[in-house]
């Protein structure tokens, strides 16, 4: 049976047939016959590279644990591996997001890395890397961490290597894929981020003076490697995951002279090799604890290189994040630190900021979307991360594949998606617009109560910067005696706080995407008269070949009882909704905007 449809497959595809109806055809068949689902789990990303490792006391440390030294070398060399099967040439790390240890390791136990291209861009790659742990007696799996790794091709000509683009073949892959970009537009604004933080005076906090602070000078650690043939990866520059073993050696020093302990690495911030190193080089590794909260401490460390009597080369900087355990696995409380005067002071502040934004991050970012409170406060430090969460809730709601159809009228189609207990919802229409036009007009939340009978009031607070923007949207009241009371029992309007996050296609074949999410504003509290709903996840996804507009919802007990209806089968309102949404596109094809379509129609400015 499946010789027979791979040879009709493969007939249709040498005729260049036009009329794509057999090849839904073959496809039914295959869906029916659940081939579909056998192909999928045979099929194996190309680029992906497994490595297992025995951890043997060579590799371990002072507790008879993996070293994370070893642990970020093996990292490091199976993530290059993959980037060269997909690029087909040399490799080398240009970063590595931040890396949160989740377990250890022990003697004994096989260490499973995983490593596959996610997304290729004009010549920068990211490689996501996965580290499981397994136990050969009890049979055991649990993860250790994950990690995305940046690389670009290098030629010994230094010039730059246009990379083919990597197509996604599974569902998973799709979603990496999509979020892949929305990681790089995080990398790139990461130095933003920081400048921001430490000129918003409620960090600039003033150093405690206690008599049991400890010295920062104290903790302060320079060690003198000499790159060797050993050192080298294939291409005779310093590997990069030796680099990043030797920076958490004296790392732990420095924090160990704060502490007099063996502190356990939490969490490493993003590495950014600056430049290469070589063999013969000398390369000189300094760290110094910058900070010390409660029940962690911040250690930066930065590696240097010469040879002879060059200057020095600033090849790279890192920040690590430490604990230190008790007998029953509690952190424990940690010493004062009394940083250094001038670079010490400016080094102690920092600490404070990638505090911030590291707790951000993970409060966000590394939780599942079932699991992020709606209303997260927003404010400038945390609005990146809020605004990946948002976009990213977005896409991977958008490639689910198991839609059932719950309604079609004249080509608007209602699909609904039960899972874990929520309900989302997907309408789907076609334009004849284009999708760059039809992105500027519904991008602008100001312009929905045109076609959006549910969008009484819509005020634009906050003009975050050219892609983001903060409403105040004001909905009517709805039947509430056909649907569910309980979500509104005072039964008056509804207003919600939204963050509305708009991406343009990074490359070909990528959809314009407009996402919307619930935040909270210390500036706009609940009112009297308005009952504060929330949306989890929401907003348009739209294809620019096939000029497909999809509109997704997960619907919260407050967006509900605008659908219930529609679910249930009783009207067809989101059919009409929908029709005037495609009449105000065709409307407003070639008319332009009062903003030039570069950013909706400017607010009140409100304080933030």
């Amino acid at each position: 049976m499946i010789y027979i449809i791979l040879l009709s497959i493969h007939f249709a595809l040498t005729q260049n047939l036009k009329n794509n109806l057999f090849l839904i055809m073959i496809s039914t068949c295959f869906s029916q016959t659940g081939i579909i689902t056998t192909l999928e789990e045979e099929y194996r990303n190309p680029t992906e590279v497994k490595k297992s490792q025995i951890v043997m006391p060579c590799h371990a440390n002072h507790c008879q644990e993996l070293s994370v030294g070893q642990l970020l070398k093996w990292m490091d060399s199976t993530a290059c591996l993959s980037a060269e099967r997909h690029a087909g040439c040399p490799c080398v790390t240009a970063s590595v997001d931040d890396i949160h240890f989740e377990h250890t390791v022990g003697v004994g136990q096989v260490v499973n890395i995983q490593a596959k291209v996610n997304r290729a861009f004009t010549t920068s790659m990211e490689v996501g890397i996965v580290v499981s742990c397994e136990d050969l007696f009890s049979g055991r799996h649990w993860k250790v961490c994950q990690a995305f790794a940046t690389f670009v091709t290098q030629r010994p000509t230094g010039e730059k290597v246009l990379l083919r683009p990597f197509v996604p073949r599974t569902q998973a892959e799709q979603v990496e894929h999509s979020l892949a970009a929305e990681r790089r537009r995080m990398r790139t604004v990461h130095t933003d981020i920081m400048k921001d933080l430490l000129t918003n005076r409620a960090f600039h906090l003033e150093v405690q003076e206690t008599e049991m602070a400890v010295p920062a000078e104290r903790t302060r650690v320079e060690s003198v490697e000499l790159v060797l043939p050993t050192h080298a990866n294939h291409q005779v520059n310093t590997f990069g995951g030796q680099i990043m073993a030797w920076m958490e050696n004296v790392a732990t020093i420095a924090a160990s002279r704060l502490c007099n302990a063996h502190p356990t690495l939490q969490t490493i911030d993003m590495f950014y090799f600056r430049a290469p190193s070589h063999v013969g080089d000398r390369l000189v590794l300094k760290a110094i604890v910058n900070n010390a909260f409660k029940n962690s401490m911040e250690v930066g460390v930065c590696a240097e290189a010469y040879q002879g009597e060059e200057p020095l080369r600033h090849i790279n900087s890192a920040f690590m994040t430490f604990e230190v355990c008790d007998s029953y696995g509690k952190p424990c409380t940690l010493p004062r630190i009394r940083p250094e005067p001038l670079d010490g002071w400016r080094r102690y502040q920092e600490a404070i900021a990638r505090r911030k934004i590291r707790l951000d991050r993970k409060y966000i970012i590394s939780c599942k979307q079932t699991e992020v409170p709606l209303s997260v406060p927003w404010d400038l430090s945390n609005q990146v991360y809020l605004s990946y969460n948002n976009v990213s809730a977005l896409k991977m709601l958008a490639a689910r594949n198991d839609w059932v159809l719950n309604s079609e009228k004249n080509k608007v189609s209602l699909y609904t998606l039960e899972k874990k207990q929520v309900l989302s919802f997907m309408i789907e229409f076609e334009t004849d617009i284009s999708a760059e036009r039809a992105f500027m007009l519904l991008s602008d939340l100001n312009r929905r109560v045109e076609w959006d009978p549910n969008y009484e009031r819509c005020e634009l607070i906050h003009i975050v910067d050219d892609d983001d923007f903060l409403y105040r949207v004001v909905t009517p009241l709805v039947g509430w005696g056909s649907a569910s009371p309980s979500a509104n029992p005072q039964g008056i309007a509804q207003d919600f706080i939204l963050l509305a996050s708009r991406r343009q296609p990074c490359d070909s074949g990528d959809p314009y995407v407009i996402a919307l999410r619930s935040v909270t504003l210390p500036t706009h509290p609940p009112t009297e008269g308005c009952n504060r709903g929330e949306v989890l996840c929401a907003g348009f996804s739209i294809q620019e070949v096939s000029k497909n507009i999809s509109y997704f919802n997960q619907a919260s007990p407050e967006v509900l009882p605008y659908i219930s209806t529609d679910i249930a089968g009783l009207s067809s309102s989101f059919y009409s909704i929908f029709c005037t949404c495609n009449t105000f596109l065709q409307e407003n094809r070639d008319k332009p905007d009062p903003a030039g379509d570069q950013q909706p129609s400017s607010p009140v400015k409100t304080p933030l």
